[in-house]
Formats: C-alpha cells, sequence, structure tokens
C-alpha cells in the first residue's frame, strides 16, 4: 500500500500541465482518509473476533483460550501502536469515532495487560500499581500507561458514560460486551451501558428500610465526571436506573472488586 502511493506522487511529480497537478491533488486528498477509515475497520474486525470468541454473554474472558490463541488481539494492538486520532486524524473524522476507538482500544490493552501480566486472580494493590501505571504500550506512536491513557486523553473527551463502557477486566468493571463499540451506534450503546450498568444489583441496591442508595465505587472514583451531567450523583443514577431513585436517600459506595473477570481459574497465577 505505500508503494502505491510513493508511486502515485512520483507521478504527480512528473506531471506538467497545472490541472493535471489539480485533479491528481483532489485525488489523493479524497483517496487517503478512505483508506485509512477503511484501515481501521479492518483492525476493527481483529477486536470483534476476540470478543466474539473469548468474551461471554456475562463479559467474563476466557483467559486459558485466549492466552493460546494470541494472534487477532495482537494484531488489533499493533493497529493501536501506529494508529490513533492524534496521528492519523483521517481515519477518525467525528467524534464518535475518535472516542470508540479510545474505548475499544483501552479495552483491548487491559485484556492484554492481564495476559503479561502472568494472568492474576485478582489485580492486589502492587498488581495495580503496576497495571495502571508501570506498564506502558504504544498509541498511536506514543508509549503510555493506561492511567494516563484514561485520564489524559479519554477522559479529556467529556463524555461520562465511558465509565460504563471502559474495562479493566476486574469484577467491578461494567460489563464487557461482546462486541466492538462503533463510531456508527455509539450513543445508544453508552446509553444503553448505563442503563445495563445500573439493572444490576452488583453496581446498585435500594434499601427502602434503611433509605439507603448503594452504588458501584466507579461513581465515587469518578465523581466530577458525573456532576458535570447532574447536580448530585442520586440525580445521575436517576437519569438511567430502571427503578425510581429517592431524591434524599443517603448515598453509599459498594467496596471494588479487584478480582479479574475471568471465565475459569485454572489456568491463572496466584499473583
Amino acid at each position: 500500500m505505500h508503494s502505491f502511493w510513493r508511486h502515485l506522487r512520483r507521478l504527480f511529480a512528473r506531471l506538467r500541465n497545472p490541472l493535471l497537478h489539480l485533479c491528481m491533488a483532489l485525488a489523493l486528498g479524497w483517496a487517503a482518509p478512505c483508506v485509512a477509515q477503511n484501515a481501521a475497520a479492518d483492525a476493527d474486525v481483529h477486536w470483534a473476533r476476540v470478543l466474539h470468541k473469548y468474551v461471554n454473554d456475562r463479559g467474563q474472558v476466557d483467559f486459558c483460550g485466549l492466552v493460546n490463541d494470541q494472534a487477532d488481539l495482537r494484531a488489533y494492538v499493533d493497529y493501536i501502536g501506529r494508529v490513533s486520532p492524534e496521528n492519523t486524524p483521517a481515519a477518525f473524522p467525528t467524534r464518535d469515532a475518535a472516542l470508540a476507538y479510545y474505548i475499544n482500544s483501552y479495552n483491548s490493552l487491559a485484556m492484554l495487560n492481564v495476559i503479561v501480566s502472568g494472568m492474576p486472580k485478582e489485580l492486589g494493590l502492587l498488581t495495580r500499581v503496576w497495571f495502571f501505571g508501570g506498564r506502558r504500550f504504544t498509541i498511536g506512536g506514543k508509549p503510555m500507561t493506561l492511567y494516563t491513557y484514561e485520564n489524559s486523553v479519554i477522559r479529556a473527551v467529556g463524555d461520562e458514560r465511558v465509565h460504563f463502557a471502559l474495562n479493566c477486566m476486574s469484577v467491578g468493571c461494567p460489563q464487557l460486551p461482546n462486541e466492538p463499540f462503533s463510531s456508527i451506534r455509539l450513543d445508544a450503546q453508552l446509553d444503553a451501558a448505563a442503563r445495563h450498568f445500573f439493572s444490576e444489583s452488583r453496581n446498585l441496591q435500594i434499601d427502602p428500610v434503611r433509605h439507603t442508595v448503594r452504588v458501584s465505587s466507579i461513581l465515587k472514583f469518578y465523581k466530577d465526571d458525573f456532576l458535570k451531567r447532574s447536580p448530585t450523583l442520586i440525580a445521575y443514577i436517576g437519569r438511567y436506573a430502571l427503578v425510581k431513585i429517592p431524591a434524599n436517600a443517603q448515598l453509599e459506595f459498594i467496596p471494588y472488586d479487584w478480582t479479574v473477570n475471568a471465565q475459569s481459574r485454572s489456568c491463572q497465577s496466584s499473583g
């Protein structure tokens, strides 16, 4: 593909007619974004196969199977290493295209991170430090930790619903879907992810006797993001919860579960 474009540019350089120059420039300008977007679509096929083959309907990952069949995951991560909305904007013409890339790439890197970390049973404190803040991955040509990627790049987009889509592969995370996030359907997918998140009792528990609402610690971790959309966390929960949330209920946070969200523990280490 690269040699094809070099050939066209050499041909362009030999042209004497100004009109032909203009036509060639327009052709290259229109074709390059199409090529970039096609490459992104091809890369997404690898990620889609990983999710379809190794993520079940409960969002659990078959790391035992995946560790022996990493070709698609590695191909997608290789693409992430070369291409991003920052260094190849033509591949991501819309905000949703960029955000879908961010979510999919974060989730795939977290999945690979579990494998290269020796597939620990849980992300204990010391493991978490290295998992999020120590190990660096190449994203669009730049080395970056998952912590920096989430907090300096993804959250900067300004859509708090990403917290119902980003998955660090632990049980406390929102459910990992077995299909990629798509730029075409992203808004609907994020809304659905938020509604599903608050439909699970592990994330939302209402105690009418004690007049309390217990919610996932994710809302505590990223409180400022949610409060940009609603005056209180209770009000925010009420936007997506399937049941009525008392406005004056006392809010409590459910302890976060850092157990790795694997389908089987048999092939994991004791990390």
